[in-house]
């Protein structure tokens, strides 16, 4: 699952709210996380926002955001299948974006 959210709140700015969507994101997905997330703020001007990877078991969770447009990208990347809508809306409890797309891809 492929997420781009955009013109997100004022929490996608705080890293540890973003640090806790992650957390949370995990055991509602049924998931199991593998190792300690990895999350910094860097970057400067437009290029600066919040980077986040949680590995999973059956792989990865990533997340990137930009500060100054307040768009947010999100992988959820499973060998085992998960339930899209509960990402949705977890993304849209934690950071009310004006706007979503997602895209689903199936590897084989």
């Amino acid at each position: 699952l492929m997420v781009t959210a955009v013109a997100c709140n004022e929490n996608l700015l705080d890293l540890s709210t973003v640090a806790r969507f992650i957390k949370e994101i995990v055991p509602r997905i049924d998931m199991v996380p593998y190792g300690d997330m990895v999350i910094a703020r860097f970057g400067e001007g437009i290029e600066e926002g919040i980077s986040a990877v949680q590995l999973i078991v059956t792989s990865a969770i990533t997340i990137h955001t930009n500060d100054m447009m307040r768009d947010l990208y999100l992988d959820v990347f499973s060998c085992k299948w998960f339930e899209e809508n509960i990402v949705l809306d977890m993304i849209k409890e934690f950071f009310a974006p004006k706007d979503i797309k997602e895209t689903t891809i199936l590897r084989r």
